[in-house]
């Protein structure tokens, strides 16, 4: 029953999280949206993370962070090692591929993968601040990039709370009047409490499960109020909807489906 709640709180946090970054770009604006290379990187990294593992049967006692091992590698690569079996490997690849793209959409690529790192760096360093280096947060157990991905998606809740979420709205011109713009506020209000929901399941998870996920997302939520209140004039989260890209997320899987029709 325990195993079954903590998978169960574990999931929820990710849904809210997911959902957050939706609100934050815009759910109806994806297919106009360019390619996530910066998300499509990261997954692609995992992918040939459990290639290697399928391939190599020493692969998890060379790369995973078993902290009685040394090398300098073990924290990043491990991070691309996955420990859960199928379907934990497919869990955390799938929350990856989908966090990094709405991150990428939202901060950008450069900063993105500067979140992602600091989300593989900072939990231990930031446990051992607590005197936990014994009882880590980060909750890789030796391998997975589920701890990274939970401290990315994270920082989009912290930004979704400071920002709103306006993205569903971006590109379509101002408001229509007095309702519209009821309804707008009525939006962020309801954006805002779906983001707060993020620390405040995560700090319950910790301390009723000690679960790590919850408590990396706190500090991720952390680091992502400080990288809104630093660079929220540089960010254009909207831009693909201004200035559309020649291939978007729609025209790409366009093209697949044109495809896969024909091959078939």
């Amino acid at each position: 029953m325990d195993i079954l709640m903590f998978n169960v709180t574990t999931a929820a946090l990710m849904v809210l999280m997911f959902n957050g970054g939706l609100a934050l770009v815009g759910r109806g604006t994806l297919g106009r949206r360019r390619i996530p290379w910066a998300g499509v990187g990261l997954t692609g990294l995992a992918l040939a993370g459990v290639a290697v593992q399928l391939g190599w049967s020493g692969a998890m006692g060379a790369l995973d962070a078993d902290p009685s091992k040394s090398g300098w590698w073990r924290v990043v690569t491990s991070v691309f090692m996955q420990n859960g079996g199928f379907g934990g490997a497919a869990w955390n690849i799938a929350t990856l591929a989908a966090v990094a793209a709405l991150a990428d959409w939202f901060w950008g690529a450069p900063l993105t993968l500067g979140l992602f790192a600091a989300g593989i760096l900072l939990p231990e360093r930031i446990d051992a601040l607590w005197g936990q280096t014994s009882h880590s947060t980060d909750p890789r157990n030796f391998a997975g990039s589920s701890g990274a991905t939970y401290f990315l998606g994270a920082t989009l809740a912290a930004a979704l709370l400071l920002h709103g979420g306006t993205g569903e709205r971006a590109g379509q011109g101002a408001g229509q009047g007095a309702d519209d713009e009821s309804v707008r506020r009525r939006a962020v209000r309801n954006n805002r409490l779906l983001a707060l929901g993020v620390p405040v399941l995560g700090l319950a998870m910790w301390f009723a499960q000690e679960n790590g996920h919850g408590l990396v997302s706190a500090y991720g939520f952390a680091l992502g109020a400080l990288a809104w209140a630093a660079f929220r004039t540089v960010l254009r989260p909207d831009r693909d909807l201004v200035q559309p890209p020649r291939t978007t997320v729609g025209s790409l899987t366009g093209l697949v489906g044109r495809r896969a029709r024909s091959a078939g």
